[in-house]
């Protein structure tokens, strides 16, 4: 069949929505990603090798926070969205988009086993016109090296027979504002034919596209982004470091730089860096780079100093301790927060594990409450939250908070607790407490309320004061800088 005629069949089928959208993994990203294709009218096959997570999806229950049950319920019953384990399923797919994990191995080199598994469940059922869209964050040249040369096995010729692309997902667990739909869709194809094709599909599902040149630059994408955040906060939580040296409290200077209205990006300290991206994405550019005998001094940086962090929250506890007249081995330890970031329940690479480890090995007995977390399991070793009850937090020696759930109860946490070490600045500077509290670096006397305002202009009329010109004079209202300003997240 001549190349147009496959694509422009493939392009009018994306047009009219009889086309079918097939996605291989249904967690965090993918998921979200199968909802908004269901939303935009697609047909949609929903691939996962867990039982347990498509026989969930197929009774209308979602296991992702961002999706509600009753979302999943509606396209399920409409018959618009099928959750299956069956691989043969994928060959009613037009479009293809693969959501798997891509961890890192012990040695910090990627580990492609599940890119690999959907390459090739992809290859055994691909076919004249249809699109294979890769979304699972990985190294540039994955696109290039690892899916093509197993489709054109096949005999299908890329651009001709069937269209390839790399598109970043950009999922943000727990963002209120910023989800799968509105956040804008940044992707590149092996062919211009390939970009087209992507391009049409993901125009009616999702509000902006941003066609690259080349898988490559695509992939590159996705590692700027969160590298960029990497180095940041790795800056960051230096600065918190030699702010602790120093006597300084790290959370004033951070409030009064951010209120420079140009030329300063606020990122925030904390226990160390979680989720899927940050502690990971960075190491995929790095170990490519090695690859070319590129040493990535950035990188490599940042994660030494972020990877610190858990150490860094364990001596403070000591220290704490220490004062108190105890020690760390066999204090009563509850840790408030397990998740990565506050408000979700993902604990994907959470610096609190990390943190209990290093407790434990210390010789403390550790609980932890998580609003969001009822248990989880690692190293065979389950774990169950306790409830923050007066009896749970009088009876502890050290209440540490790693992660700041709006939902916890921080005043009563405060009125309770005996010692506090916050990771997270949740009680910030005012809160009145009876505990005393320990911060990352040394907490700054309150400020009087006025002194809390942002900064203001007063105009004077000119020539009222000397060296006043334009007649416009700056003042700012204290030193305290605005508060408020949002934490990067992922």
């Amino acid at each position: 069949m001549p190349q147009t005629l496959v694509k422009d069949r493939l392009l009018a089928k994306i047009r009219d929505r009889s086309a079918t959208a097939g996605v291989i993994g249904l967690g965090y990203v993918g998921l979200p990603l199968a909802m908004e294709f269901a939303e935009a009218g697609f047909t949609v096959i929903g691939y996962d090798v867990s039982e347990k997570v498509v026989r969930a999806l197929m009774g209308g229950e979602s296991h992702i926070q961002d999706v509600p049950s009753k979302q999943i319920a509606k396209h399920v019953k409409s018959g618009r969205f099928i959750a299956t384990t069956d691989e043969a399923r994928l060959s009613d797919a037009d479009t293809i988009s693969i959501a798997v994990p891509t961890p890192l191995a012990k040695t910090r080199d990627p580990d492609m086993t599940y890119v690999i598994a959907a390459a090739e469940a992809v290859a055994r059922r691909a076919r004249p016109g249809m699109l294979v869209v890769l979304e699972s964050t990985t190294y540039p040249g994955t696109t290039r090296d690892v899916l093509q040369p197993r489709l054109e096995a096949r005999g299908l010729a890329i651009g001709t027979d069937v269209f390839l692309v790399f598109s970043p997902e950009r999922v943000d667990p727990g963002n209120a504002t910023w989800h799968t739909k509105n956040t804008p869709k940044v992707l590149g194809g092996i062919t211009p034919a390939c970009t087209e094709v992507a391009t049409a599909l993901y125009k009616g599902t999702i509000d902006t596209v941003v066609p690259v040149s080349s898988p490559e630059a695509a992939e590159l994408v996705k590692l700027l982004e969160n590298t960029f955040r990497s180095v940041n906060i790795g800056l960051v939580n230096e600065m918190a470091i030699i702010c602790d040296r120093l006597g300084v409290d790290v959370w004033e200077v951070i409030d009064a730089a951010s209120t420079k209205p140009f030329g300063f990006m606020r990122f925030t300290p904390g226990p160390g860096i979680g989720g899927h991206c940050i502690p990971l994405d960075p190491h995929y550019l790095a170990w490519k780079m090695r690859t070319l005998n590129y040493k990535t001094r950035f990188i490599d940086l940042a994660s030494e100093i972020n990877s610190a962090m858990p150490d860094m929250v364990v001596h403070k506890v000591a220290d704490a301790l220490n004062d108190e007249k105890k020690a760390l081995r066999g204090s009563r330890i509850l840790v408030l927060g397990v998740a990565y970031k506050k408000d979700i329940d993902d604990m994907r690479e959470s610096p609190a594990l990390d943190v209990i480890r290093l407790l434990e090995e210390r010789g403390a007995e550790v609980q932890y409450h998580d609003p969001h977390v009822a248990s989880f399991r690692e190293d065979g070793h389950l774990r169950s939250s306790v409830a923050l009850s007066d009896a749970v937090l009088s009876k502890a020696d050290a209440v540490v908070i790693i992660t700041d759930h709006s939902s916890i109860d921080w005043d009563r946490v405060t009125a309770r607790a005996t010692l506090i070490v916050d990771t997270r600045n949740a009680l910030g500077r005012s809160r009145p407490t009876k505990a005393r509290v320990v911060a990352l670096t040394p907490r700054a006397a309150s400020l009087a309320p006025s002194a809390l305002k942002p900064a203001v202009t007063v105009r004077v009329k000119a020539g009222v004061k000397a060296g006043v010109k334009g007649g416009v004079k700056r003042a700012v209202a204290g030193p305290s800088a605005t508060r408020g300003a949002a934490r990067p997240r992922k």
